[in-house]
C-alpha cells in the first residue's frame, strides 16, 4: 500500500501549479516556499479532492464531495490559526471543530479536521498527514462523504492548512444531546489551560 501511495502522490505532483520560490529562513539558509497564487483557489480544492478520493479509493472506501460550507469552516479556521500562530483545533474564542461546522450551518455531523502548519504545497501536505495515524485514519473514514479545504497564507510564505471531513447522513453532533461531543473549552487564547466541563471537574 505504501508503494501505491507514493504513485498516487508522484503523479499527482506533476500536476502542480505553483511553483515553489525560494528565501532565507531564519537561521541564514535558503528554504524553499509554495507561493499560493491569486485564483488558485478551485485548483487546489478539487487537486485536493482528486488526491484525498485517489487515496480513498486505493482503500476500498467512497470517495468524498467538494461541500461549500465544509470549504468555508475550513476557511475561517486557517485564518484563526494565523491569528492565533498556533496548529489546534480550537478557535481564539474557544470554539471546536463541531461549533464551526454549525455556524456555517452544516447540517450533517462532523467525521474529523486535519490541520497543519507548513511552508509546503497541498500534496506534501496531505502526504504528511497520510504519515500519521490519526490524520490517516481521517482522511481514509468510511462514513466522510463531503469534504471542506481551505488555508490561509501569511506574507512571509507560512500556510495554514485545513481540512474538514463531514458525514451529511446523519444529525450534527450537540455536544448537550451527545456526551462523545463534550470536549475540553480553553478558557481564554491567553490562559489555554482547559475548563473542565462540570461532570469532569475534581471534586473539592
Amino acid at each position: 500500500m505504501r508503494y501505491i501511495y507514493a504513485l498516487i502522490f508522484a503523479t499527482l505532483t506533476l500536476a502542480a501549479c505553483a511553483p515553489p520560490t525560494s528565501t532565507i529562513g531564519s537561521d541564514g539558509r535558503q528554504q524553499s516556499i509554495y507561493r499560493i497564487r491569486s485564483g488558485d483557489t478551485a485548483k487546489l480544492q478539487f487537486r485536493m479532492l482528486d488526491s484525498v478520493n485517489a487515496l480513498r479509493s486505493a482503500e476500498g472506501v467512497a470517495p468524498v464531495e467538494l461541500n461549500a460550507q465544509l470549504n468555508a469552516a475550513a476557511a475561517t479556521h486557517s485564518r484563526d490559526m494565523s491569528v492565533q500562530n498556533r496548529p489546534w483545533h480550537f478557535g481564539s474564542d474557544g470554539s471546536s471543530p463541531i461549533d464551526r461546522l454549525a455556524r456555517v450551518g452544516y447540517s450533517g455531523t462532523l467525521v474529523g479536521e486535519t490541520i497543519s502548519e507548513s511552508y509546503e504545497g497541498e500534496l506534501e501536505t496531505l502526504g504528511a498527514w497520510m504519515t500519521q495515524p490519526d490524520t490517516r485514519r481521517t482522511i481514509l473514514a468510511p462514513e466522510a462523504r463531503d469534504m471542506g479545504f481551505s488555508w490561509y497564507q501569511e506574507p512571509n510564505g507560512k500556510i495554514w492548512w485545513t481540512l474538514v471531513l463531514g458525514d451529511p447522513t446523519r444529525a450534527p453532533m450537540i455536544p448537550s444531546a451527545n456526551p462523545s461531543a463534550t470536549r475540553l473549552v480553553p478558557s481564554s487564547v491567553d490562559n489555554p489551560t482547559p475548563d473542565l466541563p462540570a461532570s469532569a471537574a475534581p471534586n473539592t
